[in-house]
């Protein structure tokens, strides 16, 4: 179970770097990202930030490799933003939740569509 201090440190990156991917990131490799969460290390050393994209698997790829090109920025960024004695290093994953949630509905759809009475008869 992460500590208070690691989910308050996790939740402070979250808000900081979800400022800086709207305001300071220029790079049209991100695309339509959204930052989903962040776990931290109990350390504090690294971190591991989800994200989703909209679109296919070539945006998702466009927009991972964007933000590792960024993480350098981003990490100075938090390290001028933040009262860290080290910002930890940043690792970006893909958070499938959404898309988990979404095939999860349309399963719940079909289910309901198969059990409908039929109108023959």
């Amino acid at each position: 179970m992460p500590s208070r201090r690691t989910v308050q440190v996790a939740s402070l990156i979250l808000q900081e770097l979800s400022l800086l991917l709207q305001r300071e990131i220029k790079d049209p490799g991100i695309g339509f990202v959204t930052l989903t969460d962040v776990e931290v290390s109990p350390d504090l050393r690294a971190a591991r930030v989800y994200f989703s994209v909209l679109g296919d698997e070539q945006a998702v790829q466009q927009s991972r490799e964007a933000l590792e090109r960024a993480s350098g920025f981003l990490r100075h960024e938090l390290a001028q933003r933040l009262t860290l004695r080290s910002v930890p290093e940043l690792h970006f994953v893909r958070d499938r939740s959404i898309e988990r949630g979404q095939r999860i509905r349309e399963l719940l759809r079909a289910i309901e569509e198969e059990r409908k009475p039929s109108s023959e008869g």
